[in-house]
């Protein structure tokens, strides 16, 4: 008769080893909650799954089949003691894994001091990141590929959440004017807008959307761009300003980084400001480790001085 593994039941396993263990079947019956009768139908079961005798009955020890078996007991005994540690430490958010996505400024900014936060309390969890724009990061949060995402929007064009994304606001962002340092309103603490309408301004995705914007704030006209750029990489409208190109408006997390060659100052009428979100799929129950995880991108938002 041929052997087949998926025959035997783990069941029949424990009780193989409780014979052998204690040398009785009668003791191995009243450890494992059954009749001595039961016992022996198990073994009887199991000698006829294998085909083979698995114990010698006086005196009781187990046969070359029989240390087969146990040596498998064993080893499904050890798979099964982790897989319960495992389990207890997800339970716990103390293993498995994140799946995150963040906007380019989030990315380089808020994201690397979270993680370290988070990777001091919850060493075991693997995270993986991916830099997505708020679009992109909605739409890979209902697809299933994203755990957290990280997003924006501005408070004058507001971009709700799409049906089946949960949103908490994590941190503002001021928009600032981003000047070359050799600008004569450059030593100014805080610039107005109106003074600003003549200027050369680089129209970055910022920027571009907020023109008309910045000429009703400032009661004013003439905003209009002078060099338009199209992308998301901010280090290059920067590079932009520095080479006296023109002026910008940028959220203050593109100018966390030492930047050469520029100065960025407050708007003095109504300011602008970019929201920032941490974004989950809407489910009455949070995984532990994403909604630690969510803590710790909001307690880090909270301190940068750039999103206060």
């Amino acid at each position: 008769m041929m052997f087949m593994a998926e025959w035997i039941e783990p069941r029949h396993l424990v009780t193989l080893e409780a014979v052998v263990r204690l040398g009785s079947f009668a003791a191995a019956a009243e450890e494992v909650g059954y009749t001595q009768s039961a016992v022996s139908q198990q073994i009887a079961e199991l000698e006829r799954r294998a085909g083979l005798r698995v114990i010698e009955r006086r005196p009781v020890r187990p046969t070359a089949a029989g240390r087969v078996l146990l040596e498998a007991q064993g080893s499904v005994r050890t798979a099964m003691t982790r897989a319960a540690a495992e389990l207890a430490a997800l339970d716990a958010g103390l293993a498995g894994a994140v799946r995150l996505s963040a906007f380019v400024s989030a990315a380089g900014s808020i994201v690397p001091p979270a993680l370290a936060r988070f990777r001091a309390t919850h060493p075991r969890v693997d995270v993986t990141l991916n830099q997505h724009e708020t679009q992109a990061g909605y739409q890979g949060l209902l697809r299933g590929d994203l755990d957290l995402a990280v997003t924006f929007d501005y408070d004058r064009y507001p971009q709700p959440e799409p049906p089946g994304v949960h949103r908490t606001l994590i941190g503002r962002d001021p928009v600032l004017v981003a000047l070359p340092t050799r600008h004569p309103l450059a030593q100014r603490p805080s610039l107005s807008l109106a003074e600003l309408a003549d200027e050369a301004w680089i129209g970055t995705p910022v920027t571009g959307a907020q023109l008309d914007l910045l000429a009703e704030l400032a009661r004013s006209t003439g905003f209009t761009s002078r060099l338009a750029f199209e992308g998301d990489d901010f280090r290059t409208v920067l590079g932009l300003v520095a080479h006296g190109l023109g002026i910008a408006l940028l959220p203050a997390l593109a100018l966390t980084g030492p930047v050469n060659g520029i100065v960025a100052r407050p708007i003095t009428e109504e300011p602008l400001v970019r929201f920032l979100y941490s974004c989950r799929v809407d489910t009455s129950r949070v995984p532990t480790i994403v909604a630690r995880l969510e803590t710790c991108l909001a307690a880090t938002a909270g301190d940068l001085p750039a999103s206060g």
